[in-house]
């Protein structure tokens, strides 16, 4: 159904030749389940974009473990050397040369990468939202490189974010889903909604 759903959306916008890419930006604080949503839109046909791959990318060519530590300074080094948006310009030009018409970014954290993105398209900010418990257990069972494993680095993980501007840029967003005691394809077909409204 999600398949045939994301054919309809790509022909509504095609059929519009004056309007450019919808440019999806979800954001949330991490362990949201943004990732999570991303996967399962990716396996319905979307493009997809996450800006913490930049980052990651940047870290293994300068030979650094991809460690919560390692890849939180490293976004900070960027932002310092290359401007508060220096994170998105880093994927703008996949953006640009896709041939998709919808595309879906994660990992949006401020206004400033927003702006760097509305260079690629009509941009869209859509919040996953969901409680610290859900979000500290959630990351606890992943247990990816840069996810923290005590409660002490998930509260400095959150307030590392909330520094570059991350809360800001969730109340600024068009709309948001929950992420509390819901399935995942209950949040991935609000999030089709929304897109659905998006491209009318």
């Amino acid at each position: 159904m999600f398949v045939i759903i994301y054919r309809y959306l790509h022909r509504l916008v095609i059929q519009k030749q004056s309007v450019p890419k919808l440019v999806v930006c979800l954001t949330g604080m991490p362990g949201a389940g943004k990732s999570t949503i991303v996967s399962k839109l990716k396996e319905q046909g979307y493009e997809t974009f996450n800006l913490g791959d930049g980052v990651r990318a940047e870290a293994k060519r300068q030979n650094l473990d991809p460690t919560g530590e390692n890849l939180g300074k490293m976004m900070l080094e960027l932002r310092k050397k290359n401007g508060p948006g220096a994170v998105a310009e880093l994927i703008k030009p996949s953006i640009q040369n896709s041939t998709h018409e919808i595309i879906i970014i994660d990992g949006i954290r401020s206004i400033n990468e927003i702006n760097v993105l509305k260079e690629t398209g009509n941009v869209k900010l859509l919040a996953v939202k969901a409680s610290p418990d859900t979000r500290f257990n959630f990351m606890s069972e992943r247990k990816r490189s840069d996810d923290p494993l005590t409660r002490e680095k998930f509260d400095e993980r959150d307030n590392r974010e909330i520094g570059v501007g991350l809360e800001e840029i969730i109340k600024l967003a068009d709309d948001s889903i929950e992420n509390n005691n819901v399935t995942i394809d209950q949040m991935v077909e609000s999030a089709i909604k929304i897109f659905q409204n998006w491209v009318r």
